[in-house]
């Protein structure tokens, strides 16, 4: 369990996911006591301010959790402090994460589905080892709102997370781009793809390092 590097910005019902990793090398989590053994992770939120949950609630050193925290609309303005609870053999170590929790609402749901869905046929004829098919389903949630001009959404599905971004102008500066990280086994993106304009058939790119 690490420092979390900023703050994001969320509002109410958003779905934000911060990833919880275990870390036996640097003693950091609960000394020498068990080490090699799994750990439970749990998180706690303000009552009636947000829902936290996290999963897999048992994390084996090297591997990580994803914890989820949803905020409620009694939670605006305010910042918003989750813990996070690590414990092994009775012995617990805590961190913290917060959230600036503004109002808002998402209203990028269509628009992110109809981007996702210029990827997807081009995913199933050209990346089938993905395992993504028309039939995958999705959970939506807005990332970053209140950010013009550059959208931002994520799709989950039980395997994958798709960050879809894309730019509001007119062609041939109108591209779409998606970010693919594979859940609990990989921390950050390993498959990135981009439509250039829209109206063009997707293509591979470098994940880029603020992802």
């Amino acid at each position: 369990m690490g420092e979390q590097p900023r703050r994001p910005q969320a509002i109410p019902a958003q779905k934000c996911i911060f990833l919880v990793v275990v870390e036996d090398e640097k003693d950091w989590l609960l000394g020498v006591v068990g080490r090699g053994e799994a750990v439970k992770i749990s998180a706690k939120a303000p009552s009636g301010l947000a829902e936290a949950t996290v999963q897999p609630g048992s994390v084996m050193p090297g591997g990580f959790a994803e914890l989820t925290v949803i905020p409620t609309t009694a939670s605006v303005p305010s910042v918003l402090t989750v813990t996070i609870a690590a414990e092994r053999r009775g012995l617990t170590e805590s961190a913290t994460v917060s959230v600036n929790v503004l109002q808002g609402e998402d209203g990028l749901g269509e628009p992110a589905v109809g981007m996702r869905e210029r990827f997807v046929p081009w995913l199933v004829a050209n990346h089938p080892e993905l395992g993504i098919t028309n039939e995958t389903e999705w959970t939506g949630t807005i990332v970053n709102p209140n950010i013009l001009v550059v959208m931002h959404y994520m799709f989950l599905s039980y395997e994958w997370e798709m960050y879809v971004t894309w730019h509001v102008t007119i062609p041939p500066y109108d591209w779409a781009r998606i970010y693919l990280r594979h859940r609990f086994t990989e921390t950050r993106p390993s498959y990135a793809f981009e439509i250039s304009s829209v109206g063009e058939e997707p293509h591979p790119t470098e994940v880029p390092d603020w992802v």
